[in-house]
């Protein structure tokens, strides 16, 4: 093992980090209407909860309207009951064999909570990549430490993982920025 492949996982740690934020931020609810809203919604299939996405097509009908249409007819009750119970603050309807999903407006106070949450992921984010950070400071000093590499090498590469660092910190508050500003467009 070397500094550069020391750094190289280094880097594709952060890289998973990176987009395990924005997939989080992805779910978080914004003024508009989006089919990420309804992923993590489970539905009871045949006795095994199964994801929404498994037993529906999920789209958008509209800025303000998400439109779920189930796969097998029997089941739009089931799906309707999952969405109610899912705690989004959605309420579907039923119009033949489409569920209907009108996303409400965000009040005040929901933007505020939203942009709390959406830092704290950020933040949670930003600790996955400290620590990678020191895991990375911990596998040069095992190199230095089996004579692997020289002291310097080690100095570099750890500047090197700091800079790495350095950079995905600022992605990540430009992330959050853009985030921010989308949940408290009204």
């Amino acid at each position: 093992m070397s500094v550069a492949d020391v750094k190289k996982s280094a880097q594709e740690r952060m890289i998973k980090s990176l987009e395990t934020l924005r997939a989080d931020l992805a779910k978080v609810r914004t003024g508009r209407a989006h089919t990420g809203i309804l992923d993590h919604v489970q539905v009871e299939y045949y006795g095994s909860p199964t994801a929404l996405t498994q037993v529906a097509n999920v789209t958008l009908i509209d800025a303000r309207t998400i439109g779920v249409q189930p796969f097998e007819k029997k089941m739009a009750a089931t799906i309707e009951k999952a969405i109610r119970d899912a705690d989004l603050g959605l309420n579907p309807s039923s119009q033949g064999d489409m569920i209907r999903v009108p996303t409400p407006p965000l009040t005040e106070e929901r933007r505020k909570e939203m942009v709390k949450l959406v830092k704290s992921e950020a933040e949670d984010a930003k600790i996955a990549v400290r620590n990678i950070r020191r895991d990375a400071n911990e596998g040069m000093k095992k190199l230095v430490k089996d004579k692997a590499i020289s002291e310097d090498d080690e100095r570099r590469g750890t500047d090197e993982v700091q800079k790495l660092t350095d950079k995905f910190i600022v992605d990540i508050d430009k992330m959050v920025a853009e985030k921010e500003k989308e949940v408290l467009t009204v």
